[in-house]
């Protein structure tokens, strides 16, 4: 694991309307011709783009432009807590991105990064075959609810006893803010979500912005990475992962949440794929082994434009 804890500065930040709201904004690295720059997607839902700020790296690597950017309720972009979980739909973020990609002027030639909730909708984004996508980077995601659900479960089943219980208690009483509750989730944290403890400075932001404002999280997940009672808890997309046309990387950590149950059907149905499992990771390879998860991308990327 990398001790370097430096993040690339932003070469330009900004906004983009979407409809009524903004979509906040930045780029590290300039615009190169024939390179096709890459697009971050942040996980969730409801999280913000700082946890995934070290996948600007590749713009120092490479010289491809990395466009970060808060998805609609979250970080710097229009903030909507009054809203019903009806309102937070995959086709609202879906709608955004595209309206994010034409606002950037980047739709006809980009390749897209989803992390966990973000490789969901980057999935999603790429059934729909749009014309200037080049290439998916999948990281940490799972291919269904129930798969994560079930996965969940089981690694839930390898706490200690008394952390099990504890967190069986409180969502039995339904007393998600009490402090015992919120300890006992942190062990499952620490095991499958970042294992660098302290978490890295940008990881600890990302976890007080989703505790600042958890209405997209609320709606969509449910209280905790574990416990999913919001809008996605039927979601897949398994029997139409055979739509992805573009190059595929699917990445996960050993350790990590979205196990290898989850990811498998990536793997396995779409058809131009390949895979990666970092040894010393969970959730978040892009911190946990920095340089080598930056190696590996930038390599695919580069893949794929030399075809």
């Amino acid at each position: 694991m990398t001790a370097t804890r430096t993040l690339a500065p932003a070469d330009r930040e900004g906004t983009v309307p979407f409809g009524e709201f903004e979509t906040w904004y930045r780029i590290t690295g300039e615009p190169r011709l024939g390179v096709a720059p890459l697009v971050v997607l942040h996980g969730g839902p409801g999280c913000v783009h700082d946890y995934v700020l070290t996948i600007a790296d590749i713009a120092g690597r490479t010289g491809r432009p990395v466009i970060h950017y808060d998805q609609l309720g979250n970080g710097r972009s229009t903030h909507l807590p009054d809203r019903g979980a009806e309102f937070w739909t995959v086709e609202l973020f879906l709608a955004e991105l595209d309206s994010l990609l034409s606002g950037l002027g980047v739709r006809d030639g980009y390749h897209v990064l989803g992390q966990s909730w973000g490789g969901m909708l980057g999935s999603e984004h790429a059934v729909r075959r749009p014309t200037g996508l080049r290439s998916l980077t999948i990281a940490d995601s799972p291919a269904s609810m129930d798969l994560w659900v079930a996965e969940a479960n089981r690694l839930r089943g390898l706490l200690p006893p008394e952390v099990a219980a504890t967190l069986l208690a409180h969502e039995a009483d339904g007393t998600y803010d009490a402090p015992e509750y919120q300890r006992a989730v942190r062990v499952f944290y620490d095991r499958h979500v970042c294992r660098l403890v302290p978490h890295p400075p940008e990881v600890a932001a990302t976890f007080a912005a989703l505790e600042a404002d958890p209405t997209v999280y609320l709606a969509m997940n449910g209280p905790t990475e574990f416990h999913v009672i919001g809008t996605l808890r039927e979601w897949t997309i398994i029997d139409r992962l055979d739509r992805i046309t573009v190059p595929t990387l699917v990445v996960s950590g050993a350790h990590d949440e979205a196990t290898a149950a989850c990811v498998r059907p990536f793997v396995e149905r779409i058809p131009d794929v390949r895979q990666h499992v970092f040894g010393e990771s969970s959730h978040m390879p892009h911190v946990e082994e920095r340089e080598a998860f930056m190696e590996l991308v930038a390599g695919f990327l580069a893949e794929v434009e030399g075809r």
